[in-house]
């Protein structure tokens, strides 16, 4: 199956030299008394009536698309069947069609599609880059026989193909503050259970959790969320400013980062995820996969995450143009009592050292920095 570039619709070279051709010859014909002269003006209009006809010819198609999967680590294979209709009753369709997958466009061979019948076609999606690769929808371009009009249509949805960073696995996951004898962990001296927030009752809630003051208030019984804070919450902070990475250090920090949400999963520990530049929300591996480069605020961001105290682990990921902030990242122990940063990319060739306020992690790609991280002691 061939790659082939987009078409244009419309009127080609030739066809507008036919309806000038047309109009001269007519022109010419009638006012100077040439008959040939307008007789093959009448031809040429002909030719270009009949070209309208055969080009505005619609098909008649159906089209599906499932995308296998639809969600995909980078380098993972995946692919798309697209099955084609002709819903017509009596044509056949032999046509030029394509689909647009990604940056590129995929051949479809429709060649004496009977009517009734369908063809089913599957080709590979691109992986090689973390992102959004869009398919769809299918373009069957029209063409008359004398090659005088161009036109392309487009058919089905488009279907949206989520390419995840490659994710390493982790060994490793932090541990807060203190260990209690039974395992868990306490970060705060009254206990490992606090109020969080209030929510409405549903059938099924422990009478005892009610709130009958803010009942009272509201009108609608009220419950109190518990929050178990012997789990260590985790706080990452990607970097995505522009200026903090070069060639592909921000594709091995979003390796770095999914990896790390990929673990927290896996323990059941609870993490959020915060970009510099903000503006993206979601799940956090569909995050990660729809982050760009742009510009962000790094102190107004870590000012925030200084006031808010969102956990008791801050992981911080740059790339080598970070290595200037990580004074002000380690600012932020006051509030994360276990701060760590990774630096992707290039190494230095003198390495930051971990301080008792930051542990430093440098690493060349997302593999070597899941190895440093399984390798790290401090947690």
């Amino acid at each position: 199956m061939s790659r082939t570039g987009g078409q244009r619709s419309g009127v080609t070279a030739r066809g507008i030299g036919l309806i000038l051709a047309t109009i001269v010859l007519l022109g010419a014909g009638f006012r100077y008394g040439y008959p040939d002269l307008a007789l093959l003006g009448a031809a040429a209009g002909v030719a270009v009536t009949a070209a309208l006809v055969f080009a505005f010819w619609r098909p008649s198609l159906g089209v599906t698309r499932v995308a296998d999967p639809d969600r995909v680590a980078r380098g993972e294979p995946a692919d798309v069947t697209l099955t084609i209709s002709n819903t017509s009753r009596v044509r056949a369709a032999t046509l030029v069609a394509t689909d647009r997958c990604g940056a590129t466009t995929v051949d479809v061979p429709l060649l004496r599609l009977r009517a009734g019948h369908d063809t089913v076609e599957t080709y590979p999606v691109p992986t090689h880059r973390r992102g959004l690769v869009p398919i769809g929808p299918l373009h069957v371009t029209r063409r008359d026989p004398l090659g005088l009009i161009t036109l392309a249509r487009g058919y089905g949805e488009t279907t949206v193909v989520r390419v995840y960073p490659r994710v390493h696995p982790l060994r490793a996951t932090p541990a807060g503050l203190t260990r209690s004898l039974d395992g868990s962990v306490d970060k705060v001296p009254q206990g490992s259970i606090t109020f969080d927030t209030l929510r409405e009752y549903v059938p099924g809630d422990e009478i005892r959790r009610i709130h009958w003051r803010s009942s009272a208030k509201v009108g609608e019984l009220m419950v109190r969320e518990q929050l178990d804070t012997a789990e260590p919450t985790i706080v990452m902070l990607l970097d995505d400013r522009a200026a903090a990475h070069r060639g592909d250090s921000f594709e091995d920090a979003c390796e770095a980062a999914a990896s790390i949400v990929v673990a927290a999963a896996r323990e059941d520990l609870p993490i959020s995820l915060h970009l510099v530049t903000g503006g993206i929300s979601g799940p956090h591996l569909d995050v990660l996969t729809e982050a760009t480069l742009g510009d962000g605020d790094l102190e107004a961001t870590l000012r925030r995450l200084r006031a808010q105290r969102l956990g008791d682990t801050l992981i911080f990921l740059t790339g080598p143009g970070g290595r200037a902030d990580l004074g002000a990242v380690s600012g932020l122990r006051t509030a994360y009592p276990v701060a760590l940063a990774g630096i992707l990319g290039d190494r230095d060739s003198s390495p930051a050292a971990a301080t008792d306020r930051l542990l430093v992690i440098e690493a060349v790609d997302g593999a070597e920095f899941a190895a440093a991280w399984d390798g790290m002691r401090g947690w």
